[in-house]
Parts: structure tokens; sequence; C-alpha cells
């Protein structure tokens, strides 16, 4: 097994995730949109999840609670989200997207699914469910 870091498969995982972000981050910057790659990725989560609490969140997106918690402050800074108290729970809230935010959303998919089918052009469906095999398989080894 070759051990120069360029061949490593985690280095490479890693390296293709940067360049994916940066990729995307070029994006919503040059369409002045406002927000970070990490900010929409929490919403779309926040979407997949409605009413899900910030703890959930975190473990869903695979984040510390504390960036969760600054990236939500932001969100709702912005109109994107609400944060409802749970009741009979003081220290938890759910979280909720806006009209704005679902709307921003909407007007979005469009580049990120864009964004999406660049990343995979030249890969057949089953080369991809493949890949997808593969990237589940190692975060399963790593937990």
């Amino acid at each position: 097994m070759n051990s120069k870091l360029p061949h490593v498969l985690l280095f490479l995982i890693d390296q293709t995730s940067r360049i994916s972000k940066q990729y995307s981050q070029k994006e919503l910057d040059s369409r002045q949109l406002g927000i970070t790659v990490d900010q929409w990725v929490l919403l779309k989560v926040i979407e997949e999840n409605e009413g899900a609490s910030q703890k959930d969140l975190a473990i869903k997106s695979v984040r510390d609670p504390a960036s969760i918690t600054r990236t939500l402050d932001i969100l709702q800074k912005k109109g994107l989200i609400v944060r409802q108290l749970i009741p009979n729970n003081r220290r938890q809230y759910s979280i909720h997207l806006t009209d704005v935010g679902k709307l921003f959303i909407g007007e979005n998919m469009d580049m990120i699914n864009r964004h999406r089918a660049k990343s995979l052009e030249g890969f057949s469906q089953k080369e991809i469910e493949q890949f997808k095999s593969f990237l589940l398989r190692v975060q399963e080894n790593m937990q």
C-alpha cells in the first residue's frame, strides 16, 4: 500500500470535500446569496428534519453543537429559520424554516442540483451506487 499522502484514501476524501466546498462557495458568492456552504447544508438538514432539536441537527449534520448554535444564530438573523420552545423543556428548541427559508431553498435547488450533477459527470449509475456504498462503509468503519 502506497503511504504517500496523495495516495492515502482518507486524504483524497478530505481533499475532494474541500474542493467541492470551494466550488460551491464560489457559486453561492457569485449569486450574492449571502450564505455559506455550511449554512446551506444546515438549512437542508432542517428542511428534511422539520422541528428537530438543535442536538438532533448537530448529530444529523455531523457537526459540533457549538458550531450549530452559531450557524443557527446567523440563519435566524437572516430570517430563514425560527426556534420554538419545546413544551416542558426550557433548554431545547425545535428548529423550523420560515416561509422565507423555504422560498430560499426552492429558488436555489436547481443550482445545487447542477453542482451535484457536475460532480458525477462521467460516472455510470452503477459506479455512483458503488461509490456511495464504499463511502458509507468507510464511515461505518470509522465509527
